[in-house]
């Protein structure tokens, strides 16, 4: 025991951590080199970074920006649906070094705890009807009367699929939430009902939409990503598309801006927005205001960089690129769970 040492030994000992102590205590200029836990990694190699379709254009100006601020890297965006790419990582265990899904709550739902301890929210959107000059009723359409558009049978219109695309999934909550907003039970199944296998059941005040077997027929098509949409659009193979208003920016499409009340974009109306949910294959999804998040994964092949792009992108770089492409960012970003040291100033984990 310790009491037990002789007393030659305790008196080295002592004199030993004095000596220590005086040492960085008297000293009188600040060490030369960095703390190794803040020492700057060279960033390096393949970043493979996947993310939301509707994230594919401000990602390819940050991929730019990413690769002349790291020479020695070379980005990979692998675009898809949020909920399919995921599910890339943690079924099918793809590495990737960075995950952005435009819904953070895939990221604590299907990622944390094994997939990844962390996320950060970063960038808001909002949902809106997008067509071309050449669509039928371009002339007569407007924030009233979108919906009897969509009814009509010569109108071709589309949504990406509710069980691999957030928008997909989004879309039929604004149908359902557009009911109590014109005072009209009947939109759901006239739109949608009539035109797919998806359903809606109520229960004490809640709408749940039953969509793990979609099935589109008659006027109505659904495509595995929103972005796939546009170039059907371009083409004139549809007459609407629902989008992400950054989307219908990006690509110069004519585009129909919705009631705050429905479009999913306001936290002021997350309440209303919570009574609806639609049960896809990856889960019950609750209506709630359109948030982006991201993550490095835990299979990462190259962390570093995918933190250091992650960091561009909540940064005031990334920043000024979100907003240009009609996507504005959430400033300071929102950090959850065990985020990394190196993002903490430029997040708010209140």
């Amino acid at each position: 025991m310790i009491h037990e040492k002789p007393a030659l030994v305790v008196m080295l000992i002592v004199c030993a951590a004095v000596f220590l102590c005086g040492c960085t205590t008297q000293s009188e200029t600040p060490p030369t080199t960095t703390p190794a836990t803040t020492t700057p990694v060279a960033i390096s190699g393949v970043v493979t970074v996947f993310n939301a379709g509707s994230l594919s254009a401000p990602f390819e100006k940050l991929e730019t920006l990413f690769e002349s601020t790291h020479p020695n890297t070379d980005v990979q965006l692998v675009a898809g649906g949020s909920t399919k790419v995921v599910k890339d990582i943690t079924e099918l265990d793809k590495s990737a070094d960075v995950l952005a899904s435009a819904d953070y709550t895939l990221i604590p739902s299907l990622m944390m705890p094994n997939s990844t301890d962390w996320y950060v929210t970063f960038a808001k959107n909002r949902m809106v009807l997008c067509y071309t000059n050449a669509s039928k009723y371009a002339d007569e359409i407007t924030a009233d009367n979108w919906y009897e558009i969509l009814e009509k049978p010569d109108v071709a219109w589309a949504f990406s699929d509710p069980n691999q695309d957030p928008c997909g999934y989004r879309t039929p909550m604004v149908m359902q939430l557009a009911e109590a907003y014109y005072n009209d039970d009947t939109i759901f199944d006239k739109v949608i009902g009539n035109n797919s296998n998806l359903t809606v059941t109520e229960d004490n005040g809640v709408s749940t939409i039953h969509a793990t077997s979609p099935e589109p027929k008659g006027t109505l098509q659904i495509r595995p990503k929103s972005v796939e949409l546009v170039q059907m659009l371009d083409s004139g193979g549809l007459d609407y598309a629902w989008e992400y208003r950054s989307v219908a920016v990006q690509n110069n499409l004519n585009f129909l801006e919705l009631p705050e009340a429905i479009d999913l974009s306001a936290v002021k109306y997350a309440d209303d927005y919570a009574t609806v949910r639609i049960d896809t294959e990856g889960g019950m999804m609750t209506g709630q205001p359109i948030v982006y998040g991201a993550t490095v994964p835990n299979n990462a092949e190259n962390p570093d960089a995918g933190l250091a792009f992650i960091k561009m992108l909540i940064g005031p770089e990334g920043q000024q690129i979100m907003g240009e492409q009609g996507q504005p960012s959430i400033v300071p970003a929102g950090g959850y769970g065990h985020v990394p040291t190196e993002l903490k100033d430029l997040v708010s984990t209140s």
